[in-house]
């Protein structure tokens, strides 16, 4: 979007009706025949504004498209988002986001698609990433702690995650260990973090988010390993794309801001709290075989999972899928 328009975006926003031509013309320093032709320039990329004279320009509808300006302009952070590459279509915004990284782009880079080619999840598993309807999303962080600390970014995306969903919806997701986020018990919204690393530190880490916004069942492979589902099919209304992207990332901001002053254990506590299995008995499988069963006893400073077994003894989960009995 060219950098003007942007600047009309943005004072629509911040005053929430009508602009006069007037102000819009002295704010980007041109005349109010350059102000019209900016304006036609956003109602043919899909912004619906309203023009009543004597009282100037209104934003009536935005288009549901994913735009650098626009999502900036909501945000409200210190790290996350210094910089937003929009992209139209890529293979996997992690891989951008890995590239991105190694080649010295700032922490707190955001890479967002509208849709993926080769979209990934835990264990290889193919993620669905059709256009227009989901957000597609990957940080490059570089915090000072040691490798062995960076599955904990892992808690803090999911959590950022869940607290987007309840700014944008009524919905009140749960957690599933390790990196999913549930809706009536259908994953809605999945993390897949990756690290460049030395010995004893980090380089780099990308987080990889990816949520079901608007997706109607006709759009889920068939083929789906565990149950799915997405905010539109929830709650039986869309979501703005743009809106949400903000919600999380604003989320996600803080979250971080709090990791780096105070360590893990506040994010802990708030994913425990929100887990599924808080509470409950739960069967960990590997490859479709059971390997572990017990009382949900939390996760550790590692972010594992423990489990409190029936002879009382706590065992230390690494990995697996968890389900709840």
């Amino acid at each position: 979007m060219h950098k003007k328009a942007g600047t009309i975006l943005r004072l629509f926003r911040e005053q929430g009706g009508f602009v006069s031509g007037e102000e819009i013309s002295r704010e980007l320093g041109v005349s109010r025949t350059a102000v019209w032709k900016h304006i036609s320039t956003l109602r043919e990329t899909g912004y619906v504004i309203e023009a009543v004279p004597s009282r100037g320009y209104r934003l009536v509808l935005s288009p549901d498209i994913l735009d650098r300006d626009e999502i900036a302009a909501r945000l409200k952070t210190a790290i996350v988002g210094r910089r937003i590459v929009c992209l139209q279509e890529t293979a996997s915004t992690n891989a951008d986001a890995f590239r991105l990284a190694e080649e010295g782009a700032a922490e707190g880079t955001v890479i967002i698609a509208d849709s993926q080619s080769g979209g990934k999840g835990r264990l290889g598993r193919a993620w669905s990433s059709p256009p227009g309807v989901n957000l597609y999303c990957s940080v490059i962080l570089r915090p000072s702690i040691r490798p062995y600390e960076a599955p904990q970014l892992t808690f803090i995306s999911a959590v950022a995650a869940a607290r987007a969903i309840e700014r944008a919806t009524a919905l009140k997701p749960q957690i599933k260990w390790p990196n999913d986020v549930l809706v009536g018990g259908r994953k809605v919204a999945g993390l897949l973090n990756e690290m460049s690393a030395e010995t004893d530190a980090i380089n780099f880490v990308i987080l990889g988010l990816g949520v079901n916004l608007n997706m109607t069942a006709g759009q889920f492979p068939p083929d789906l390993r565990h149950p799915a589902t997405s905010l539109f099919l929830e709650t039986g209304r869309p979501v703005a794309r743009q809106e949400f992207a903000a919600f999380m990332l604003n989320e996600l901001d803080r979250l971080y801001a709090g990791f780096l002053a105070h360590g893990f254990t506040p994010v802990r506590e708030e994913w425990q709290e929100r887990c599924n299995a808080h509470g409950r008995e739960v069967v960990v499988c590997d490859g479709g075989a059971e390997v572990a069963r017990g009382m949900f006893a939390g996760i550790d400073g590692d972010g594992a999972l423990l489990l409190r077994r029936q002879d009382g003894m706590v065992e230390r989960i690494l990995s697996g899928d968890v389900r709840v009995l």
